[in-house]
């Protein structure tokens, strides 16, 4: 009969090294497909200063769903370029210039929803975009305009127990991973986004 030891330490520690190496090789895909998807926005964003509505429609779903929160004045920004319609100023409100959307600040990416403020002078006005793209494609745009937006991140906190003797409860934890910082100091609503 053959008999072999086995170092139960030795194989804890290989089994460890293993899921340390898949957790690596996850993280390292999650940034990847991170920065594929701010590239994708940073291309709208290009075709948008461009005016280049073919570039912009090949980065786009053809049912894109859009959600708006701010002034209805600010609805048509976005709207009017996506559907091709003319933005002509139409009252003593609305400047003579077109509105021009330029990112001033880091774009971030949570998985597929990636994150872009900025602020528009002319219009005195300042807006944050929330895409969420699926495999290279924009699916969704959440616009806020003269609105304070936080994201949060909700997870699994552990549990907790309430007192000796009772079954511990499960705790979910809550934490803000990305505000606007672009207000020009006004009071604005806010909003909070969860991931």
């Amino acid at each position: 009969m053959y008999s072999k030891s086995v170092d139960v330490k030795k194989l804890w520690h290989a089994k460890s090294l293993s899921r340390l190496k898949l957790a690596t090789n996850q993280a390292s895909l999650d940034e990847i497909e991170e920065e594929h998807n701010k590239k994708v926005a940073i291309a709208l964003y290009e075709a948008l200063g461009n005016k280049d509505i073919k570039a912009a429609y090949r980065l786009l779903a053809p049912d894109l769903e859009w959600w708006f929160h701010g002034p209805p004045i600010h609805q048509k920004h976005l709207t009017s370029f996506l559907t091709n319609q003319s933005t002509s100023p139409s009252s003593s409100t609305r400047p003579s210039k077109s509105f021009i959307f330029h990112p001033i600040s880091n774009i971030v990416a949570f998985g597929s929803m990636v994150l872009v403020e900025g602020f528009n002078k002319d219009w005195n006005v300042s807006w944050v975009h929330a895409w969420t793209v699926t495999n290279g494609i924009i699916t969704q745009v959440k616009e806020y305009f003269n609105t304070s937006v936080t994201v949060t991140r909700f997870g699994d906190g552990g549990s907790i127990a309430s007192s000796p003797g009772i079954t511990s409860q499960p705790r979910a934890s809550c934490q803000s991973v990305w505000q606007s910082k672009v207000s020009d100091n006004k009071s604005v609503p806010g909003l909070v986004l969860a991931l």
